[in-house]
């Protein structure tokens, strides 16, 4: 009996230990969560930072505050925060060749955090791959396409790749291209486009519309109108003022022409 009571009694510190170490963890775990959601909160209420920065922060707080928590629990068994320096020191090399690629994502999750080529809801193509900027954390980029199918890029492959960024300024240019018959008034055509243009409050005044004759084709005079407007109205531009060209040419009795082909014979 006496022998089962000094069992028992040395296995106390350790279950004490144990005890002590999960409700640091848990605590631990509950304040990291709560103080980065207040990082965020706090940043992404001022007007004059970008919600990418609060995100980011909040994330950059959370595993300090995890990393904090995970020492604690550690000292608790007795391992001081010394020794495990001295055994995260000499397992730095290895962790650092097996997670190259890791590493390059989060060096460059910091790139795209400092120089910001995009933003959250801006819409980007990156290499190849479009989408609205959904998330950016310390490793990757969450886009979403037009169809809500969801893309995950490495930061790595993000900062290496060619971005255009279709959101960045407030306005775009439409660029429209009509083609009409060789026989048909090409002036009266461009001034049924100009006028549908002035008649659309979505166009802008400046700067002017503009249209012009481009190219002779094979079956067709081409004229290209640029119209500008605020980037939102961009795709409801194009796509409503071509059916609204194609309606006033009918009614105006401007054609547009298919490809055909002309056969000549030849007298014998």
């Amino acid at each position: 009996m006496e022998d089962l009571l000094e069992q028992a009694s040395s296995y106390m510190p350790l279950i004490i230990g144990a005890v002590q170490a999960l409700f640091v963890l848990i605590i631990g775990w509950i304040a990291a969560k709560t103080v980065s959601g207040a990082v965020r909160r706090k940043v992404n209420a001022s007007q004059h930072i970008d919600r990418t920065i609060g995100n980011f922060a909040a994330r950059v707080v959370k595993w300090v505050i995890r990393i904090m928590v995970f020492v604690a629990v550690l000292g608790i068994f007795g391992i001081q925060a010394t020794s495990l320096v001295a055994v995260l020191g000499a397992a730095t090399l290895a962790i650092g060749l097996a997670l190259q690629g890791t590493l390059s994502n989060l060096a460059a999750g910091f790139m795209l955090i400092l120089f910001r080529p995009y933003k959250l809801g801006q819409y980007v193509d990156i290499g190849g791959t479009a989408g609205t900027v959904k998330d950016i954390n310390l490793f990757v980029t969450e886009l979403v396409t037009g169809d809500n199918v969801q893309i995950i890029m490495p930061n790595g492959q993000a900062w290496g790749s060619v971005i255009t960024n279709f959101s960045h300024h407030e306005t775009r240019r439409v660029d429209l291209v009509f083609g009409i018959d060789y026989g048909d008034d090409a002036d009266k055509a461009m001034q049924i486009i100009l006028d549908l243009a002035a008649a659309d409050a979505r166009v802008l005044k400046e700067p002017a519309p503009w249209v012009r004759v481009t190219n002779l084709g094979d079956s067709s005079v081409d004229l290209t109108a640029r119209l500008w407007c605020n980037a939102g109205d961009y795709w409801d531009i194009k796509f409503e003022m071509t059916k609204a060209v194609k309606e006033a040419f009918d009614r105006g009795g401007i054609s547009i022409p298919y490809p055909h082909a002309v056969h000549v014979g030849k007298g014998g």
